[in-house]
């Protein structure tokens, strides 16, 4: 029984990240259609916005007493996820989502080294080295990429890592309510931005279908799953996991906006699904006495 109680809760974290990693990037794909009416500033207000309106709808967080929570925590972890998410879709006005992804994962990746102490946690994090750099354009292809669309994509890898370290943090101390809060904040920082850049263009009733399914798939739905994993998986377990993430935006990318991989880019792909199935095997009894992160 205790085999089985113990497995339980980590069954629960995995399958919720791997839902959420998903829903992540078929929303970002579809957040790029948005891009010629709303701009990237646009399309993360529209994002954070909405999604932060259906989650105080439904949690209704003034309900529950503030108390003497951290809520300096908090307003970090939010601040990460709004710039986080700004300059990710800043980047995608000019890289491919897959490669993006992989540039921003140098973040959580980061994580999961310095977390890292055993051999075997090694052996997977170097596999995933491997995956990323045939993922990524290296062979001569590189230069063609836009530098600055690239310094995006790796100052969303910076907001990726704080959102990993204070969403713990955060979780813990607000709970459920986390996500909520956080995503509001979140919103604070990026609908600015986006009124700047897209002005009345942002009330126009054709894009809201296309909003709303961006704020679901995007964000309500995949950061209130990644909260259940925050909070059951230490630190670098739940990083090294992430290295699903760019080879779930590649492919979102080949589905939905007809990008194109070569033979060693999805080699690469399925280099990064078995370091992450095997950290996800690797992880079932380290989880039983590995602290989380605080």
């Amino acid at each position: 029984m205790s085999s089985r109680s113990s497995v339980a809760p980590l069954a629960l974290a995995v399958g919720a990240l791997l839902i959420s990693m998903f829903s992540y990037q078929f929303g970002a794909s579809l957040a790029k259609h948005l891009f010629p009416q709303v701009g990237a500033q646009g399309a993360t207000a529209f994002r954070l916005g909405l999604s932060a309106l259906i989650l105080l709808l439904w949690r209704r967080p003034w309900r529950r007493s503030g108390g003497q929570r951290d809520w300096r925590v908090l307003w970090g972890y939010g601040l990460s996820m709004g710039a986080m998410n700004l300059v990710f879709y800043m980047s995608l006005r000019t890289i491919p989502l897959g490669i993006a992804v992989a540039l921003e994962f140098t973040g959580p990746l980061a994580l999961a080294m310095f977390g890292s102490r055993r051999l075997l946690d090694f052996v997977w994090i170097a596999l995933v080295m491997a995956g990323l750099a045939l993922l990524l354009p290296l062979r001569g292809q590189m230069q063609a990429l836009d530098p600055v669309g690239v310094m995006y994509a790796l100052a969303a890898g910076v907001g990726w890592a704080l959102y990993i370290v204070l969403g713990k943090k955060a979780g813990a101390a607000h709970g459920a309510d986390a996500v909520t809060l956080g995503t509001s904040i979140g919103a604070l920082l990026a609908i600015p931005f986006g009124i700047a850049h897209a002005g009345s263009a942002l009330l126009s009733p054709a894009l809201w279908p296309y909003a709303l399914g961006v704020a679901v798939l995007s964000s309500a739905l995949p950061y209130s799953l990644e909260m259940v994993a925050l909070t059951r998986l230490p630190a670098r377990t739940f990083s090294t996991l992430l290295s699903l993430e760019p080879a779930i935006a590649a492919m979102a990318g080949v589905v939905l906006l007809d990008e194109r991989l070569s033979l060693l880019q999805w080699l690469a792909i399925l280099a990064i699904i078995v370091a992450a199935a095997g950290t996800a095997l690797s992880v079932s009894r380290p989880v039983l006495t590995e602290p989380l992160a605080n």
